[in-house]
């Protein structure tokens, strides 16, 4: 089955295949994301704290695409929390993106310590979302305590939850709760990029041997191969590269299908062990920083 569009909660349908910038220097990010969108992805993941928003605006005007054929998703930084705090976020995400709509914002991260903050900068989408400024919304790196709350508060559930899935790490309570309550769990770090350890060993999940046989049966390389593991299984993925062969190369995961059993191999590999900063562990004295003004 190939899946290349997925309908988010409130009807608008979104790429399920993206391409993320994350760590990307902005002096590169034009020419990654004009490689991106002349390969064929119409969907581009940035967020205000990794600073190339504007390199990405810079690549999408850049192609002549039309507007509405490229998705563009970005996020508020925990800086920026606050009702009018991210009220303001927009507009600097919407000033060096140069666009006057965001087809989906969401939050960076909790911020546990000051959850109050963190629902005061919901609400803000949820009034950017009513006043047509943005087309969706949702968070990312949300634990399940993060979204009973928000959801015993807010009046839109959200629409995606952006957390670290890979083979290694697939936090299935997370997508559990997003499935039984309609949030979508898009991918970051789907290929596993982030970690390089499994059972006290320095190797990716782009050295693991069950991946690479899977791979090697379907003449595709590992990284196709787990990325075409989480389309088969209803999420969302944002890979990232600067190289142009390799951004070619995730995109051509379209024409091949992995067996239930080969889909269960993979879902076997989890280690349980997070790449990323753990969530409970986000506080404004360790991780903001101020965003620049548009």
């Amino acid at each position: 089955m190939t899946i290349r569009e997925l309908t988010l909660n409130n009807g608008v349908e979104m790429p399920a295949l993206g391409f993320g910038v994350f760590q990307t220097p902005p002096e590169e990010t034009r020419a990654a994301v004009e490689a991106a969108l002349s390969t064929g992805y119409r969907h581009i993941d940035t967020a205000a704290a990794y600073g190339n928003e504007r390199g990405v605006g810079e690549a999408f005007r850049k192609s002549g695409l039309d507007r509405a054929d490229v998705f563009l998703e970005t996020k508020i930084w925990i800086s920026d929390y606050g009702y009018d705090q991210t009220l303001h976020g927009f507009d600097k995400s919407a000033g060096k993106l140069g666009v006057d709509q965001i087809d989906l914002l969401i939050l960076h991260q909790a911020l546990p310590s000051e959850f109050d903050k963190t629902l005061e900068a919901y609400r803000a989408l949820e009034t950017l979302l009513a006043d047509g400024k943005v087309r969706a919304i949702g968070v990312s790196n949300f634990m399940v305590d993060h979204l009973t709350t928000l959801l015993d508060r807010a009046t839109v559930v959200p629409a995606v939850n952006q957390i670290e899935v890979h083979p290694y790490f697939t936090q299935r309570e997370v997508q559990a709760f997003g499935v039984a309550h309609g949030i979508l769990t898009q991918a970051w770090s789907p290929i596993g990029g982030i970690t390089f350890y499994r059972d006290g060993e320095h190797r990716s999940t782009l050295q693991d041997p069950v991946i690479g046989e899977i791979a090697k049966a379907h003449g595709k390389t590992p990284a196709q191969v787990m990325l075409r593991w989480h389309l088969q299984q209803g999420r969302s993925a944002i890979p990232k590269s600067t190289n142009p062969q390799r951004i070619a190369e995730n995109f051509d995961v379209f024409d091949f299908e992995l067996t239930g059993e080969q889909l269960v191999a993979i879902d076997g590999l989890d280690t349980g062990r997070r790449g990323g900063p753990e969530p409970a562990d986000i506080t404004l004295e360790s991780f903001g920083r101020p965003i620049p003004e548009a």
